[in-house]
């Protein structure tokens, strides 16, 4: 077992940069030499390879299976559940009261005295909290686990002398001849050895929202990043056009995105919500070091039986412990996440609801994330740059009529036509208004592809389109607003600023050209291609999703940063950010990225909102410099490059639709693609967030004072002023009367800014809202002990002076009932004021009047208030050692309560005042 954690955590990272290191070897070897060295080294050849050397290259190179996140055990997956600091703070008060309320009385053989009370309540609250966690995290976990399982990739093979077969990605070899055509995924890293019109989508490894072009010969150029190599074909692209066979050179880990998905099987960062619940479980624990100790030695001093005040220690410890934190705390994330699955989304980790609404900045890939990651016709434009029906129908007849694979931006076009047929006629049916002729094929020497059509008056022309700089050099003329003319250079400078201005905005532009009566004979060829007319572009974009817009709003709304952190190159990035309304004041590279230091980097990242041309590596260190800043990260991708960011944010958000690899390292994931939903995550988040922090704070304050109170009772009482097990119970009724404060509602103005834990705060709030209701628990001693007990049950004698009058069994009775009455005003008066406040100081506002608690959490308070009222006059109560109040107490019991709402108030205004919130 490691026993240094960081020092295992560090050799995982060297041991992922060195196989990085050996796979870049292996595929910059691959794609600078000849094939023939390529087949020597890896021990195969066309033929493909037999079993005995798939037996043998699995030996050697290992299987095609990548290193994902380890499943956590059962055994696992119960200690997450049940063991935190709120619980291991009830586990030690468990242990210690399990000593004192068990084993000692056994050992003294005083088998009466054996009480299981306080270890019940405590393990009780443990076990629904645990629970609760576990069961909601397991059903999350199934959900992802189901997602990652839905798809099946097969690859095809040639083995054993050239026979093709079709097999599972997991029994893909180093030496294997593969045969890859449009839609198959990539079954692990390769070198092409012939390819036709082969498009590769790298996306997901390197954030290019445009296909690129693979080819078959030897690259010799130098490339700055090995998925530049046009020979190579990696694991996790997908072929978008074309067809080619290919030799397998990595399999598994070893591939780069093998490499990528090992370096993020880790653990994750500790987020804000666990460095904040640590930090508020101290303050608890610094309390109870405080107050537990003073309160031990003055009843000590005081009382003569040190024994008893040990035991009143320990219940004073559990008195300050709000035992049902651990399952309020779970409660309310558990209620976020089944609210948040009923908008689709899968939350795995329930801690991630909070870190969800604490989030101030939101990181996020680009393609396939903000965008919809698929070809649309943008604009379909003359020679001027103006829209142009005339050029769409042209492309229509172009793209409909080719008889070769249809690719992205075919399709984008005869979509584009078929939307556009209702607006205008001249679209309608063109397929039938029109006979093919003849067709002269797209090849990557011309990079253009023409058709030859003819209508029903025999009007024969060619349409052709292509890359512009191609097309122009065929074209002999244009046309503009019906008027044909020669193409000067002049035009053509004018011309090509035109569309330098499409792609200085990410805009992919094709050029649209025909002519009529293009040969005389019906043979059409390359040579045909000659004198023709440039009608006008065709533009095409991923454009952003609907939702992108009006999401980036609503984050900026409710104080949240949004950052483009992508692969894809600056213009088409400044683009879409400019459609979807994010002003672009700073933008950086990641060549620049890589010339700074992290302190650097730190202040750039402040003030810059796009991040372009990232590699994997260097959004995760963005995302880490930010958190180091002190912000709270959220980070939404889909692809294998975002899997490390992903991993270091706070909270990692992905969609259905991701690689394995990015759902694997996701807190959150996504089922619909509308991002409308992150503002529903944040506000859902900000509403746990603020619940939880309203049980901690008014229980912690509501127990520190009742604590405070019995310190100075223990001082100046001759009697405790509460037994051991009516504090625990108290405690417990008050504890259920705050089971719906999950439910309860949250004001608006408080989900408008990010939240994060404070621990100070919680301390703060204890010292200023405590004593507060010490003040009234002090004119209730006052009045029962000098007031009201004396007028009920000694005819007017104090208690210290019932010696004087009584003796005897007469004498220990009278003390009997006067400390019973005592204790019961007090019992009552505790849950009253401890409860009714609640509805002070949920709020910064006026309670009642300009915000309302739910309907359950007031049914609920109410409800504890009437029993604790109605126990001391029950047979309970009498077990419990109290004695019937008479009906004289409640007209002192009600002013009493209603000067200390009206205090409580007064002193939360102060609070807000010189802390700025409340919560």
């Amino acid at each position: 077992m490691n026993k240094n954690p960081n020092r295992a955590a560090v050799g995982n990272i060297a041991d992922s940069l060195a196989r990085r290191d050996r796979t870049n070897e292996t595929i910059v070897f691959a794609a600078t030499n000849k094939l023939k060295d390529v087949f020597r080294k890896f021990n195969t050849s066309l033929d493909g390879l037999s079993e005995n050397e798939v037996v043998a290259s699995r030996m050697s190179y290992g299987n095609n299976k990548v290193t994902h996140g380890r499943k956590k055990t059962l055994s696992q997956k119960l200690a997450g559940a049940f063991i935190n600091p709120f619980t291991a703070i009830l586990f030690c008060l468990a242990i210690v009261s399990a000593i004192t309320d068990i084993a000692l009385p056994i050992m003294q053989n005083a088998s009466e005295d054996v009480s299981l009370r306080t270890v019940v309540i405590i393990m009780t609250m443990v076990i629904i909290s645990g629970t609760l966690r576990f069961v909601q995290e397991s059903r999350s976990g199934n959900a992802a686990e189901k997602l990652l399982g839905m798809i099946t990739t097969t690859f095809t093979v040639d083995r054993q002398d050239g026979k093709r077969q079709e097999l599972p990605l997991v029994d893909a070899v180093v030496g294997d001849i593969i045969h890859l055509s449009a839609g198959d995924m990539i079954p692990a890293d390769a070198r092409i050895i012939q390819a036709k019109d082969l498009f590769i989508s790298q996306s997901a490894l390197t954030g290019e929202s445009e296909p690129v072009e693979k080819v078959d010969t030897v690259c010799e150029d130098q490339v700055d990043t090995v998925t530049k190599y046009a020979n190579i074909v990696l694991m996790g692209t997908n072929v978008i056009s074309g067809s080619a066979t290919a030799v397998i050179i990595s399999v598994g880990d070893d591939t780069l995105f093998g490499s990528m998905a090992s370096s993020v099987a880790s653990e994750a960062v500790e987020t804000s919500f666990t460095k904040g619940v640590n930090a508020v479980s101290w303050v608890l624990i610094r309390f109870m070091f405080v107050m537990v100790p003073i309160v031990f030695v003055i009843n000590g001093l005081t009382k003569g039986d040190w024994l008893e005040a040990f035991l009143f220690g320990i219940s004073i410890a559990v008195g300050l412990t709000p035992e049902m934190l651990p399952m309020i705390v779970t409660t309310c994330l558990a209620k976020g996440a089944v609210t948040m699955s009923q908008k689709k989304t899968i939350v795995k980790n329930l801690n991630s609801i909070q870190n969800f609404g604490a989030i101030d900045i939101l990181c996020t890939d680009k393609t396939g994330t903000l965008t919809q990651e698929r070809v649309v016709l943008e604009y379909h434009m003359d020679v001027m740059g103006n829209k142009d029906t005339r050029v769409l129908r042209h492309a229509y007849l172009n793209s409909y009529f080719q008889t070769g694979y249809k690719n992205l931006m075919d399709l984008a076009i005869i979509h584009k036509t078929e939307e556009e047929e209702a607006s205008d006629p001249r679209l309608i049916d063109l397929s039938e208004a029109y006979t093919k002729v003849d067709e002269i094929p797209f090849d990557f020497t011309r990079r253009r592809l023409s058709i030859v059509v003819s209508d029903k008056s025999g009007k024969t022309q060619m349409v052709t389109k292509g890359a512009v700089e191609e097309m122009l050099s065929i074209c002999s003329f244009v046309e503009y607003q019906g008027e044909v003319e020669p193409l000067t250079d002049a035009l053509k400078e004018k011309i090509l600023r035109t569309v330098d201005g499409f792609n200085e905005d990410g805009m992919r532009v094709i050029a649209v050209a025909q002519k009529n009566n293009p040969s005389p004979i019906r043979a059409f060829g390359v040579r045909d291609e000659y004198d023709m007319v440039l009608i006008g572009y065709l533009a095409f974009l991923d454009p952003p999703k609907d939702s992108v817009s009006a999401a980036i709003k609503a984050l900026k709304d409710y104080g949240v940063r949004t950052k483009i952190l992508t692969g894809d190159n600056d213009k088409v990035t400044r683009f879409i950010c400019k459609q979807v309304g994010l002003r672009v004041n700073n933008l950086l590279l990641g060549s620049d990225i890589d010339k700074m230091d992290d302190d650097e980097l730190a202040k750039a990242a402040e003030h810059t909102e796009v991040f372009a041309k990232l590699s994997p590596d260097q959004k995760a260190r963005i995302v880490t410099v930010l958190r180091n800043n002190g912000h709270t990260v959220g980070f939404l991708g889909d692809g294998i490059n975002d899997a490390a960011a992903m991993k270091s944010a706070d909270v990692g958000i992905s969609v259905d639709t991701a690689v394995d690899i990015a759902k694997e390292s996701a807190d959150i994931i996504l089922l619909e693609k509308n991002l409308m939903v992150l503002e529903e995550g944040i506000i859902e988040g900000r509403r746990t967030y603020a619940n939880m922090n309203k049980y901690i704070k008014m229980t912690a304050s509501s127990n520190f004072g009742n604590m405070f109170s019995v310190l100075a009772a223990s001082a100046l009482l001759p009697f405790l002023p509460m037994m051991s097990v009516q504090l625990i119970f108290l405690n417990l009724i008050y504890d259920l009367s705050c089971t719906s404060i999950p439910w309860d509602n949250v004001d608006e103005e408080f989900l408008k800014e990010p939240r994060k834990w404070d621990a100070s705060s919680v301390g703060s709030f204890m010292l200023w809202l405590g004593p507060t209701s010490s003040i009234f628990d002090w004119t209730t001693y006052a009045f029962m002990c000098f007031i009201f007990c004396p007028l009920f049950v000694s005819n007017g004698i104090l208690y210290n002076d019932l010696a004087s009058y009584f003796t005897g069994a007469e004498l220990l009775q009278m003390q009997a009932n006067y400390v019973a009455l005592f204790q019961a005003g007090w019992f009552v008066e505790s849950m009253w004021s401890q409860t009714l406040v609640i509805h002070m100081i949920r709020t910064p506002k006026l309670p009642f009047i300009q915000s309302r608690a739910s309907a359950t959490l007031t049914m609920l308070t109410l409800i504890g208030v009437g029993v604790v009222t109605v126990i001391p006059f029950t047979s309970f109560g009498t077990t419990l050692g109290f004695l019937p109040l008479p009906a004289a107490y409640f007209a002192y019991l009600i002013p009493c309560i209603i000067l200390y709402m009206a205090l409580a108030t007064s002193i939360k205004k102060a609070y807000v005042r010189h802390y700025g919130d409340l919560l």
